[in-house]
């Protein structure tokens, strides 16, 4: 069952390169400088490469180097994720709300301090609880409808791996529109933690999900990335932590990430 890990790759892809790399480039085009909050989205950077690697790199060099988790590794690994997403998703909604709010540049970076209030002990229960059941549900869609894609990219010619970019591309459609216009309100905080946000999220709770069902099912889950692959998503976490570093940005960067993401692409369907 490689569908799963094509699937999170492709999203990786997409958020990493695409939609960050064109809020760089259309931000940067009509703002010249924007800023962020450098702390928020280095912890958002950190926990996400943590959450890829043990996802899609780690399972190439485990006992049996076939990028495949036993159960009892899958099931650890699941756990880990999920404790990362969990702290991750307190710090930024309860902990320090502060590092995520818009930037806005004038002499200096400041922050808009009067949407401070943390959301109800209700209401993030039932966001986390909808966000699994929603989970679930594309999972096991994403299963169902797989074989009728697969026949339709056979048919075009497309690789079977490119099954996984059609999906991602689905689900983070709305991530795309909501971070180009914060973009263009030179609000780059808010299209980073959308799609950084989006990254933790996707990973953090598809592979316990995954793994789970893996796990019940008797699923062969294939994590691991090949070669190929795996450069090109260590290139992509070198090349934003470099863009994302100081608190202000250009248009230069996000040339950068969509002229990798061409490059993603065009091997992802000429391999």
């Amino acid at each position: 069952m490689g569908l799963a890990r094509d699937t999170i790759f492709a999203a990786i892809m997409i958020i990493l390169n695409g939609i960050i790399g064109l809020s760089l480039l259309v931000g940067g085009r009509k703002h010249q400088i924007q800023g962020f909050n450098l702390e928020g989205v280095t912890a958002a950077l950190g926990t996400m490469t943590i959450i890829t690697v043990i996802a899609l790199i780690v399972p190439n060099y485990v006992a049996n180097s076939s990028g495949i988790y036993n159960p009892t590794q899958l099931l650890f690994m699941a756990f880990i994720t999920l404790v990362l997403f969990a702290a991750f998703t307190a710090f930024q909604t309860i902990g320090h709300r502060e590092y995520f709010l818009p930037v806005i540049l004038n002499d200096k970076p400041s922050v808009d301090v009067t949407t401070l209030a943390p959301p109800s002990l209700k209401t993030t229960w039932i966001s986390v609880a909808s966000l699994v059941v929603s989970l679930v549900a594309v999972v096991l869609s994403a299963k169902a409808i797989s074989p009728t894609l697969e026949t339709l990219l056979a048919h075009v010619g497309a690789p079977v791996a490119t099954l996984g970019i059609l999906i991602a591309a689905i689900v983070l459609l709305p991530e795309f529109g909501a971070a180009m216009r914060a973009a263009k309100a030179d609000k780059l905080q808010s299209s980073l933690n959308l799609a950084i946000g989006s990254a933790i999220a996707s990973i953090g709770l598809t592979i316990p999900t995954v793994a789970i069902l893996a796990v019940i099912m008797q699923w062969p889950l294939e994590l691991g990335l090949d070669a190929k692959s795996s450069v090109l998503l260590v290139l992509s976490l070198f090349i934003v932590s470099n863009s994302l570093r100081t608190g202000n940005t250009t248009m230069l960067p996000g040339v950068l990430h969509i002229c990798l993401f061409a490059i993603y692409l065009f091997l992802s369907f000429v391999p």
